[in-house]
């Protein structure tokens, strides 16, 4: 047993690039763990930063200088923050408040087509069953209420956060992305000058995972569009809030989409009841939802993340848990850069036969 493991070990972590690549991830992990909160701008800088470099390279393709390129991208994104702040922001907070207030009388609405089930199926449904689960589901909407008055009551020091994150996260993400050379020269200087297990990790997460995350982006931002201007269209209340919502909703695979078509329906039939609007209005959410799985998905990634739908899902559970929202948002690059590692391993890439 001893000389299986010792095999096992002299086999996968007698190469030094390896332990060296496996210390290094360690080592950024642990720093997100116990200080992430206190880095979080300089971290979600970073990202940001990261996401524009794919614009800015387009533009340094057409020849531009880089220090304008990053300029004009810059400008840019401080645009559609400046735009998202004055317009979408203000009535998501208004209209999340409108809805909360107005949840119990859509769950008494909900509650009588409910209690017609257990007339229809009495072998399977109680009338004491839908009791339990509405009162379950007051006591949520109740928790909820008190979760938006404490946020209000707070909303003071939420102020002064969001003031410090409008002026300290477009600070770095400019330094970061003006400075990019001068950033990668320093940070090599204290890295192992035979790395190239960690470049070629480095180079198939690069590829995928920058490609993922922009596509994400630009798909969020299609379907809360779309959505938008369809629910806005019908006529649907709180047409940003739900749009938001389905937008959102596309980070989660497979999840998601579920999840998110309960309030939407909720509040259609709430507002209209099971009439010929609310019908137009599932139809018009499944025509996007089917658009966005069979034409703008294929479209976005065709050539990114070949992951297996249980390591997505495995994914979301495991970072979600650590991270919460944002494990979610990224645990598809996470898994894709486990994979490359585990990918990239059994190569060896630096193997006792390569060297002279």
């Amino acid at each position: 047993m001893f000389r299986v493991l010792k095999n096992w070990y002299e086999q996968h972590f007698s190469d030094p690039q390896r332990v060296m690549l496996l210390l290094t991830i360690f080592v950024i992990f642990a720093v997100i763990l116990i200080v992430g909160d206190m880095l979080a701008p300089v971290i979600a800088s970073v990202i940001i930063a990261y996401l524009l470099e794919g614009v800015v390279k387009i533009f340094t393709r057409w020849q531009v200088a880089r220090t304008l390129s990053v300029i004009v991208v810059f400008s840019l994104f401080m645009l559609f923050v400046a735009f998202v702040l004055i317009i979408p922001i203000p009535q998501l907070f208004f209209q999340a408040r409108e809805l909360v207030t107005e949840l119990p009388v859509m769950l008494s609405r909900a509650q009588q087509i409910l209690m017609k089930l257990p007339a229809e199926y009495p072998d399977f449904i109680t009338e004491e069953h839908i009791i339990e689960l509405t009162g379950a589901i007051q006591d949520g909407i109740a928790g909820l209420g008190r979760t938006v008055v404490t946020w209000s009551l707070s909303s003071v020091v939420g102020a002064i956060t969001l003031l410090v994150y409008l002026i300290l996260v477009p600070l770095l993400v400019f330094f970061f992305m003006k400075d990019k050379d001068l950033i990668m020269a320093w940070l090599s200087q204290y890295l192992p000058s035979n790395r190239s297990l960690a470049f070629v990790v480095w180079e198939d997460v690069n590829r995928q995972v920058g490609n993922y995350v922009r596509g994400k982006f630009i798909e969020i931002l299609i379907i809360w569009a779309v959505c938008l201007i369809t629910f806005a269209w019908l006529g649907l209340n709180f047409a940003m809030l739900l749009a938001v919502l389905v937008g959102l909703s596309v980070i989660i695979p497979y999840i998601g989409a579920a999840v998110v078509t309960i309030p939407v329906a909720l509040v259609a039939y709430s507002q209209w009841g099971l009439t010929s609007d609310f019908y137009w209005l599932l139809g018009a959410y499944l025509a996007i939802q089917l658009l966005d799985g069979n034409a703008l998905v294929p479209l976005l990634f065709s050539e990114v993340v070949n992951l297996h739908p249980i390591a997505i899902i495995v994914a979301i559970l495991v970072f979600g848990g650590i991270w919460g929202f944002w494990g979610v948002f990224f645990a598809i690059p996470l898994a894709t850069l486990v994979q490359a590692i585990l990918r990239a391993w059994p190569a060896g890439i630096v193997t006792q036969e390569s060297k002279p």
